[in-house]
């Protein structure tokens, strides 16, 4: 049986388990909302999203909890969203225990989740980056616009959660790599003996 290693000398497993901490929140007081009745949610926490789609006029979560016009072109964004109380929010919580305990059969599930998460984040990256900039043009039309400190923003909130995703993604993948040549390895020189 295998020691565990204190995840402080882990340092890509402390990442991903600060990671996941993070978006647990994230995930129930902000992006969910577009899933559960207004009437389940308390009036300060209704008011997250307000202040942040204010702040960054963010069209995909503005769009999702109609405050930037219709949300029926964003039904896909929505889907991504019944995947992350679905699947990934229960993963946040595996995954960072089983971080935490050191424990490398939640690879797979990393894995998993990794992958899955780089593909949905890239759709709404490009949504980011073709959202037109703020002009007299956009104002007039009332188009969902921002402007190129709010693109800033939104960029820079949104790429670590592609960034990170990936990086798991090849790091798991990497390791299970390692683990099955190990296993392959170990059963060959069974059979040898």
């Amino acid at each position: 049986m295998r020691t565990a290693i204190s995840i402080t000398s882990r340092p890509l497993d402390l990442v991903y388990f600060a990671f996941f901490l993070v978006h647990i929140p994230a995930t129930l007081l902000i992006d969910l909302q577009a899933l559960y009745p207004p009437s389940l949610t308390p009036h300060f926490i209704r008011a997250l999203p307000q202040f942040y789609v204010q702040m960054s006029n963010d069209p995909l979560i503005g769009s999702v909890l109609g405050m930037l016009g219709d949300s029926k072109p964003f039904i896909w964004f929505k889907t991504f969203l019944a995947v992350e109380v679905l699947f990934q929010l229960p993963v946040f919580v595996l995954g960072a225990r089983g971080l935490w305990r050191d424990s490398r059969s939640i690879y797979v599930l990393l894995l998993i989740y990794a992958a899955s998460t780089t593909t949905t984040i890239l759709p709404c990256l490009s949504v980011l980056l073709t959202t037109p900039i703020t002009s007299p043009q956009t104002i007039a039309e009332k188009v969902v616009s921002v402007t190129t400190f709010q693109r800033f923003l939104l960029l820079s909130s949104y790429i670590p959660f592609f960034v990170i995703p990936l990086i798991m993604t090849v790091d798991m993948a990497s390791r299970l790599s390692k683990l099955i040549t190990t296993g392959i390895d170990a059963a060959d020189n069974k059979k040898s003996s």
